[in-house]
């Protein structure tokens, strides 16, 4: 009869402790990612000397940006976060990857994208993201992106690129594949400003 008792009160102190105790939020039914429109085929291979070569840094971004969710500028001095609308990891490291790979489909370099590209490559990019998401008042999303290239002969150049599309909806299955669309269109611009 003891053993018994026993089994019924650990199975009430286990049931009082689930309900208790949270394992975090329900995740959500998909996350967004960006996707280049172009990519290398497998197999493909450069190379180059270092002098050719294009490293990426990281890219950096404003605390609004920084995060796994979808800012929404409601006004000039609010701001939201776009419902269900969760990246798979943050913006700024899933653009600069997309635009590495739009600068190799576009060129015949090596490029070198990592955390710690090395390697002696004197010929780098590196930038801030400005604005990645979506602007209520407008019903657009919009990406700004403030890239800044050390050349291999030592010289400083910085442009601001933009890209804009009007007319969307403020629900995730819009706002997602028109954030990879102006991301695309900024990397396409990056990749031209780079050259071969």
């Amino acid at each position: 009869m003891m053993p018994r008792v026993k089994t019924v009160v650990a199975t009430l102190s286990l049931a009082s402790l689930a309900a208790c105790v949270s394992l975090g939020n329900e995740p959500p039914d998909s996350l967004l990612t960006l996707t280049a429109n172009t990519s290398v085929p497998a197999g493909a291979s450069a190379a180059g000397a270092p002098g050719s070569a294009l490293a990426l840094a990281e890219f950096e971004a404003p605390a609004a940006i920084d995060v796994v969710r979808v800012p929404v500028t409601v006004s000039e001095s609010e701001l939201a976060y776009l419902k269900d609308a969760v990246w798979v990891e943050k913006p700024a490291r899933l653009f600069r990857r997309l635009v590495a790979e739009t600068i190799r489909t576009r060129s015949n370099r090596v490029v070198i994208d990592g955390s710690n590209p090395g390697l002696g490559v004197r010929d780098g990019l590196s930038g801030t993201i400005r604005e990645f998401g979506y602007d209520a008042p407008t019903s657009s999303v919009v990406i700004v992106f403030d890239a800044v290239r050390r050349g291999s002969d030592a010289q400083i150049m910085t442009q601001r690129f933009e890209s804009r599309v009007s007319g969307i909806p403020a629900e995730v299955e819009f706002v997602g594949p028109a954030l990879n669309q102006v991301a695309n269109d900024v990397a396409g611009q990056i990749a031209d400003w780079m050259g071969e």
